[in-house]
């Protein structure tokens, strides 16, 4: 069990936006933290363009969509509501999250995956396809190539279309650059690898490599772990689920230790 005040006291950067960070935010604070918002990580949608005109005209034609983040759902609908499409093929997420939002949507998940990263998702999905199959697989534009490349590798024809930019919100740059110097965050915790591309960016534009050593890092995934490491950075917590609740406990109880 848990104590209720794992986290007394320790100053946790919560690396999400307005709108995201709430939820992130109500956890660290229930467990005694103190939560610092700073996003290191924001998306906008891009401007629509011919070829996502043409997917979402031709819905009726793919068997399925996959849909990788909670972002993906609330982007591809910020361009046609749900109401306005005559029919919608299967849907496959990636994400306790992502299947949540679609939820709020009034849609449901035919597949979901039993862990929460690209190999897993592909490893499971295959069977539920069948060669030939049109798929439709909306991202942003720092997202993998693994899925496509792989379902395209099983006989699949999958359009893959970038809906989405990731970017760093210019305003977080000096907060952080401000509070790392001042030693005023104790645990750094990221949930993609772009949030510690995002953070090292700032820390090697300000020579704050130093500032880090008496952080505690926490992460969400192998493709964000693979990421820290990259960097020369230790990882003290990552949780076997991949959801920011997992990876607090996670951190928890290596502050115990």
């Amino acid at each position: 069990m848990l104590e209720p005040c794992g986290l007394k006291d320790k100053k946790v950067l919560v690396p999400r936006g307005t709108g995201q960070a709430k939820s992130f935010s109500q956890l660290v604070e229930k467990y005694g933290g103190i939560s610092i918002e700073i996003p290191l990580i924001a998306f906008r949608p891009i401007e629509i363009n011919q070829r996502l005109q043409t997917a979402m005209d031709q819905i009726d034609t793919y068997e399925w969509i996959i849909f990788t983040s909670n972002v993906t759902v609330e982007t591809f609908f910020s361009f046609k509501k749900k109401e306005e499409f005559c029919s919608f093929p299967k849907i496959a997420v990636i994400g306790k999250k992502t299947e949540e939002v679609l939820n709020e949507f009034g849609l449901h998940a035919e597949f979901v995956p039993s862990a929460y990263v690209a190999e897993v998702f592909v490893e499971e999905f295959l069977p539920f396809v069948e060669k030939g199959s049109k798929i439709l697989l909306p991202k942003g534009n720092l997202a993998r190539e693994y899925i496509a490349s792989s379902l395209i590798q099983n006989g699949s024809y999958v359009d893959e279309i970038v809906i989405y930019e990731t970017y760093m919100p210019t305003e977080s740059r000096e907060k952080l650059a401000g509070m790392l110097s001042a030693g005023e965050l104790d645990i750094l915790m990221f949930t993609s690898p772009s949030t510690v591309d995002h953070l090292m960016s700032v820390v090697q534009e300000y020579k704050l490599e130093s500032h880090l050593e008496q952080c505690i890092i926490g992460c969400i995934g192998p493709v964000t772990e693979k990421k820290l490491l990259s960097y020369g950075l230790p990882i003290h917590a990552s949780p076997e689920e991949y959801t920011v609740k997992e990876m607090i406990k996670s951190t928890i109880k290596y502050l115990e230790k």
